[in-house]
C-alpha cells in the first residue's frame, strides 16, 4: 500500500544504483557459495530481535489500523460531512483495509509453501508497503487498491478507474516502492535482492491490462495471490530465511 498521501518520486531509476559494500557479495557464483548459504542458515539476528521492532506479527493492513485508531472521530461528524457530500478520509482508509485484508488473507496462505508474508512495512518518511512476499520465487512487493464495482485499465503510466474517470499513478509508486525495497534488502542482506512489483485489485468489475505494461504483475482479484506461490527458481531456501530475517526487522527500513 502506498501512502495515501501521493509519494512523488523520480523515474529515472536511480533507486537501482547500490552501494559499493552492498554489491561486495554479488561476484560470480562459485566454491564460496555453499559456506555463505550455511552462515545465512543459522541467523543469530532472528533471535535477538526486540518485539517492538519486528514487523512479522502485524496483521493486513496494520497501518491503516493504526491510523484509524489514531485519528478517530465522532460518528456525529463522520455522518454530517457525508450529508454534506463531504467523504471523510476515514471513510477511504476504511475501503483500502477491506482491500488489504482481502489480499493479506490469500498470501498468508501461501507460507505453507515456503513463503512468508510481512505487512505493512514502513518505509520513511511516509510510505507504507502494503505486502512483502518473501519466498522461493524472489520477492514481491504487492500493492493494493480497493476498486468496488469500477472498471479499471493498467497502463504503462497510470492506472485508470472508471468510477469518477480518473487516474492514478499506481503503477508508478509500486515500481519505485520496490526499487526502494530492492535497495534496502541488498544492502542489508549483502547479496543482490530484486524485489518485483504487484498490484493487486480488489472488487473490480473488470481490470484489462495494457499491451504496452511491462514489469509489474498483476492481481485482476485478491483470488489470483496463489497464483504467486507457483514461483520459484530465485532464492535459495537459505537466502529465503537471510530475507525474511533482515525484512522483518523495523529499523532495517530506515534506511529506505
Amino acid at each position: 500500500m502506498s501512502d495515501i498521501r501521493h509519494q512523488p518520486g523520480a523515474e529515472d531509476g536511480s533507486a537501482d544504483q547500490l552501494p559499493a559494500d552492498a554489491v561486495a557479495d554479488l561476484g560470480a557464483e562459485g566454491s564460496g557459495e555453499g559456506k555463505r548459504e550455511a552462515r545465512y542458515a543459522s541467523d543469530p539476528d532472528r533471535l535477538f530481535l526486540p518485539p517492538d521492532d519486528d514487523l512479522a506479527p502485524n496483521r493486513p493492513g496494520e497501518a491503516l489500523r493504526v491510523r484509524l485508531a489514531e485519528e478517530p472521530r465522532a460518528r456525529a461528524a463522520l455522518w454530517w460531512a457525508r450529508l454534506l457530500g463531504r467523504r471523510p478520509p476515514q471513510d477511504d482508509w476504511h475501503r483500502q483495509l477491506l482491500g488489504e485484508q482481502a489480499v493479506g488473507t490469500a498470501l498468508d496462505l501461501l507460507t505453507a509453501g515456503g513463503w512468508y508474508v510481512i505487512h505493512s512495512v514502513p518505509m520513511p518518511p511516509a510510505a507504507v508497503i502494503g505486502h512483502l512476499l518473501i519466498g522461493p520465487g524472489g520477492v514481491l512487493c504487492v500493492g493494493t487498491h480497493y476498486v468496488r464495482g469500477a472498471r479499471v485499465r493498467v497502463a504503462e503510466d497510470a492506472v485508470r478507474v472508471s468510477r469518477g474517470h480518473q487516474a492514478f499513478p499506481y503503477v508508478r509508486d509500486i515500481r519505485q516502492e520496490a526499487r526502494r525495497a530492492s535497495y534496502v534488502l541488498t544492502r542489508s542482506c549483502r547479496f543482490r535482492v530484486e524485489t518485483r512489483p504487484v498490484l493487486a485489485f480488489v472488487g473490480a468489475a473488470e481490470v484489462t491490462l495494457d499491451p504496452a505494461l511491462r514489469g509489474v504483475r498483476v492481481l485482476r482479484d485478491e483470488r489470483e495471490a496463489p497464483s504467486l506461490g507457483q514461483l520459484g527458481g530465485v532464492l535459495a531456501p537459505a537466502r529465503v530465511e537471510r530475507v525474511y530475517t533482515v525484512a522483518r526487522n523495523r529499523r532495517t527500513w530506515l534506511a529506505a
